[in-house]
């Protein structure tokens, strides 16, 4: 009698598995093969998609401002001049209202460093490369009246004033006249971008415009989505976390922003009373890198103290004692009052951070390394006190920082002995 074949589950699954491994190997292989082809695909689709990258990017950052508008001045307003009407008349009326006069605001500042600040800076630039010969002979010249009385010092300040002239005259002469020769033959492409930019700012405006005047309905098809795709438990977990990274990032950078503003105004006005030279372009550069939290004063303090030194040695010394008053006034007062007392991790992480985000990514690294270190830090934070409490272990970090032993009966924090008399502390 012919036996009937009979399914071993086991057997089964063991070829399942076995099946997904080598597929994913085969998967895994073909990916390190074609990796250059995937990420010039990568490139390709973000070329593609950044008019709506770059719409919402200015819809996050003008989001705050315009509920601000809207919840302070167009709202009360648009229900008293629809008070008779429906009441969604209003707010559609104060939400129309309020992304008009935020998008007006962000162009007016886009003009504004266009038409105010660029001219000025080229300027300030252009008179820096012309006179370039001129501001070497006055350091020369001073260096030489300073190291009069020491004359080996004065000998090799001169011949490395000399290398420095010497090397600046060679990169003009090879470098930046050669390129300058080329450039009616780099036009066409300087256009072209110059249009891709426009283009997608102004697709970026669009596609901005769009997503706030319906905020809550992209936000409630998210939230939709999200539940739909996950158990309610991680959903809003996920949820929590991308609120807190939402914080952490607005925070950080609109209060860096406005800090930065601030520093550079305060620059300003502090040169022009001063009359420093170049008091714009030295503004606008440590405006700029004051930006990048705990580098930032240091990179932009030296290129502008070199810039003043050129011309008067005597104000670049003034120049250095104001920026160092000025980041103390910044570091204890002004950036506290606007980015909180502390961002949440000691200075090392935040030097940690910014090196590694450097590295990896340039400037935006530097700039966003703080608050994407803070979002990890925070979650594995988190993640490492719900370990403790479940195993029922302490999790304050206070209850380590004089810990001998955990007693694994009770599982208490059993502190250090204190040194006995005479007995020097371990």
């Amino acid at each position: 009698m012919k036996k009937r074949f009979r399914w071993d589950k086991k057997y089964l699954y063991w070829g399942i598995t076995g099946f997904c491994v080598i597929a994913c190997a085969i998967l895994f292989f073909m990916a390190l093969n074609y990796i250059s082809a995937l990420g010039t695909a990568v490139k390709t689709l973000v070329k593609i998609l950044s008019p709506f990258i770059w719409g919402l990017v200015i819809c996050y950052l003008l989001a705050p401002l315009m509920r601000a508008l809207e919840r302070g001045a167009f709202l009360p307003l648009g229900r008293r001049l629809y008070q008779k009407s429906k009441k969604s008349n209003g707010e559609r009326f104060a939400r129309n209202l309020s992304v008009l006069v935020s998008e007006i605001i962000m162009l007016a500042l886009m003009a504004a460093l266009v038409y105010l600040i660029l001219p000025q800076l080229y300027s300030s630039l252009e008179t820096i490369v012309v006179n370039s010969n001129t501001y070497i002979a006055n350091v020369t010249n001073w260096v030489t009246k300073m190291l009069e009385d020491y004359p080996e010092i004065e000998r090799y300040a001169s011949q490395l004033l000399g290398t420095v002239n010497t090397n600046l005259m060679d990169w003009i002469q090879g470098t930046v006249l050669p390129e300058l020769g080329s450039l009616v033959t780099n036009v066409t492409t300087g256009v072209y971008y110059v249009l891709m930019g426009v283009y997608n700012l102004v697709i970026g405006i669009i596609v901005s415009v769009y997503i706030l005047s319906n905020l809550e309905g992209f936000t409630a098809s998210a939230k939709r989505m999200l539940y739909s795709l996950f158990p309610v438990e991680t959903a809003e977990k996920i949820r929590e976390g991308l609120a807190f990274t939402d914080r952490t990032f607005m925070g950080f950078i609109n209060g860096k922003l406005l800090d930065s503003a601030i520093i550079g105004l305060i620059c300003y006005i502090v040169c022009a009373i001063l009359k420093m030279p170049y008091a714009l372009l030295v503004s606008v550069i440590v405006g700029v890198t004051n930006v990048i939290p705990f580098f930032g004063p240091f990179i932009g303090a030296v290129p502008s103290a070199i810039i003043i030194l050129m011309v008067s040695p005597l104000k670049c010394l003034i120049f250095i004692v104001f920026i160092i008053i000025l980041q103390q006034v910044d570091g204890n007062i002004i950036g506290p009052k606007i980015l909180g007392s502390s961002i949440g991790i000691n200075g090392f992480w935040v030097m940690f951070s910014i090196i590694l985000g450097a590295g990896l990514f340039g400037f935006w690294g530097m700039l966003l390394g703080v608050p994407v270190f803070v979002v990890i830090y925070t979650a594995i934070n988190s993640r490492i006190e719900r370990r403790l409490k479940e195993n029922d272990l302490p999790w304050r970090v206070e209850e380590y920082s004089e810990l001998d032993h955990i007693d694994p009966v009770t599982r208490q924090a059993v502190k250090k002995a204190p040194p006995e008399d005479g007995e020097a502390e371990s």
